[in-house]
């Protein structure tokens, strides 16, 4: 998924690191906010 690729670099260009367990990396990102929280992105839309 190339948006899901686009948005994991941006994220990761702002201060974000990409957590080490990513259970689906396909459909989701698994990430760690500069002082530590996870967050997620992903590019699946509900329709």
């Amino acid at each position: 998924m190339e948006e899901l690729d686009v948005a994991t670099e941006a994220a990761v260009a702002l201060g974000a690191t990409l957590a080490e367990h990513q259970p689906a990396p396909e459909q989701w990102r698994v990430l760690l906010d500069p002082v530590g929280h996870p967050f997620c992105l992903t590019g699946v839309r509900p329709d």
